[in-house]
C-alpha cells in the first residue's frame, strides 16, 4: 500500500502551492488597483465622461486606462470581475489549515504547557474564532460607530491586539500566530464575498435596468477594500511566521504580532501616498524600521515554557507505545536533540529550528510524522548530516513509523 505519510505530505505541499500561487494573484491585483485609484489623473475634462485616466507601458505595450465614478453609458457585456482570487486564496489557506493543524493538532495546534485542551476543542476554537471575526467587524462597519474610517480603523486594531492575546493563551506560539492570519485574511475575503461583490452587483444591474444606481454602494465596498489593503502585509507576515520561531515562540509574540499590524499600516501608507502624487513620507520608513527593531528586541525574550507534560497524549501516545521506540528515542537524542533543544549547543544555533524541541519522549513521540519523512524515508535531517546519522539508524526510525502505523 502507498504510504499514505507520503501521499499525505505531497497533498499538503499541492495545496500550498495552490494556496501561494492564488494569494499571489489576489495581492497583485488588489495593489494594481488601488494603485491605479490613487495614481489617475483627475483633473482632466474627458470626453468619455470618466472620472479620471491614466496611461501605462507594460510589456512593450501601451495601455489607457480610464475610470468611471459609477459607469459608462453603456455597459459592456464582457465586463471582468476580480473575485475568484480571493475566494480561492481563502478556500486554499483553509484547506491547509486544516490538513497541518487540525489533523496535526497535537504537534502543530495544541500545547499543554499553553492550554490542556483536546483536539476537538482546540478545532472548535479555531473555527468559532474565524467566524467571530467577521461577525464582529460587519456589525461594526454597519454601525455608527463605523461612519468614521479612522475611528473604525483604531477599533479595528484594538481587536486584532485582543486577538492575539487571546490566540497566544489557547494555542501553541505557531498556531497562535497562524490563526491570527487567518482570522484576519478570513474578513478580508468575507470583505469580496458578502461586501464588496454584491454591492458591485447592484449597481451593474440597475444600470442595465436604465436605473440610476445609489452611490452608497460604491463607498461602502471602497471602505472594504481599502482595509483589506491595509491588512495584506501583516498577513504575509503572520503566514511566514510559523517557520521562524524567534516570531512566534517568544512569550512576547502577541505583542510582536500587534506591532507587525502597525508595521503594515507604514508600509502601505507610503506606497499609497506616493501613487496618489501627495508626498514622498519617508518618515514612514523611519517608523517601520523602529517597529522591526523593537520587534527584534522582544523576540530575545525568554522562549516559551520550557516545562511541559512529559507523558505522550493523543495520537502521540502510539508513537510512544509502538515496538522499537526507545532505539528511535536514542537516535534523535543523540544525532538532533543537539539542535532540537530549548537551549541548543550546536555552535551557530541560538534556537531549536522551526520552534521543533526533540528532547522528551512526548515531543518525539509528538512530532513521529516529521521525524519519519525528514531522518527516515528522506536524509532532510540533521543537514548535510551533520551528526552523521547512519542508514541503519534510518532504517530504525522507518521500521517504528510503520510499526505504529500498521493497525
Amino acid at each position: 500500500m502507498y504510504d499514505l505519510a507520503v501521499m499525505a505530505a505531497w497533498i499538503e505541499f499541492a495545496v500550498r502551492w495552490t494556496h501561494v500561487i492564488v494569494a499571489i494573484a489576489w495581492i497583485g491585483s488588489s495593489f494594481y488597483f488601488i494603485a491605479l485609484d490613487l495614481g489617475l489623473h483627475r483633473d482632466r475634462n474627458l470626453a468619455s465622461g470618466a472620472d479620471g485616466e491614466e496611461w501605462q507601458v507594460h510589456g512593450g505595450g501601451f495601455y489607457h486606462v480610464q475610470k468611471y465614478l459609477v459607469a459608462p453609458d453603456k455597459m459592456p457585456d464582457d465586463l471582468v470581475w476580480f473575485k475568484w482570487e480571493s475566494y480561492s486564496t481563502w478556500l486554499s489557506g483553509f484547506a491547509l489549515l486544516v490538513l497541518v493543524y487540525y489533523f496535526g493538532a497535537d504537534f502543530y495546534l495544541v500545547d499543554p504547557a499553553v492550554a490542556d485542551i483536546g483536539t476537538p476543542l482546540a478545532i472548535l476554537i479555531s473555527l468559532a474564532s474565524l467566524a467571530f471575526g467577521w461577525l464582529a467587524y460587519d456589525q461594526i462597519c454597519k454601525s455608527k460607530f463605523g461612519d468614521d474610517n479612522t475611528r473604525l480603523m483604531l477599533l479595528l486594531y484594538v481587536i486584532l491586539v485582543g486577538m492575539a492575546y487571546f490566540y497566544t493563551s489557547v494555542f501553541s506560539g505557531r498556531a497562535a500566530m497562524l490563526h491570527l492570519g487567518a482570522f484576519t485574511a478570513t474578513i478580508m475575503t468575507a470583505n469580496v464575498f458578502f461586501i464588496i461583490m454584491p454591492n458591485q452587483r447592484i449597481v451593474v444591474a440597475d444600470l442595465k435596468a436604465g436605473r440610476v444606481p445609489d452611490a452608497k454602494y460604491g463607498k461602502i465596498a471602497k471602505q472594504r477594500s481599502t482595509h483589506n489593503n491595509y491588512l495584506t502585509l501583516p498577513v504575509l507576515f503572520l503566514m511566514l511566521s510559523n517557520h521562524y520561531p524567534l516570531a512566534f515562540a517568544s512569550e512576547a509574540n502577541w505583542i510582536i504580532a500587534s506591532l507587525v499590524f502597525l508595521m503594515g499600516v507604514t508600509i502601505r501608507q507610503y506606497f499609497n501616498t506616493i501613487h496618489a502624487r501627495k508626498g514622498d513620507p519617508i518618515w514612514t520608513w523611519l517608523v517601520t524600521a523602529i517597529l522591526f527593531i523593537v520587534i527584534m528586541w522582544l523576540s530575545t525574550a525568554p522562549m516559551f515554557r520550557a516545562e511541559e507534560p512529559q507523558e505522550a497524549r493523543g495520537a502521540a501516545l502510539k508513537f510512544a507505545q509502538a515496538e522499537g521506540f526507545d532505539e528511535v528515542k536514542n537516535i534523535v537524542t543523540g544525532r538532533c536533540s543537539m539542535c532540537h533543544a530549548t537551549e541548543p549547543f550546536w555552535e551557530g544555533v541560538l534556537w531549536p529550528p522551526k520552534g521543533v524541541r526533540l528532547e522528551t519522549e512526548h515531543q518525539i513521540a509528538a512530532a513521529a510524522t516529521q521525524i519519519y519523512l525528514q531522518s527516515g524515508l528522506t536524509h532532510a535531517m540533521p543537514p548535510a548530516n551533520l551528526s552523521l546519522m547512519q542508514q541503519e539508524e534510518r532504517d530504525k526510525i522507518v521500521a517504528w513509523y510503520r510499526a505504529a502505523t500498521s493497525d
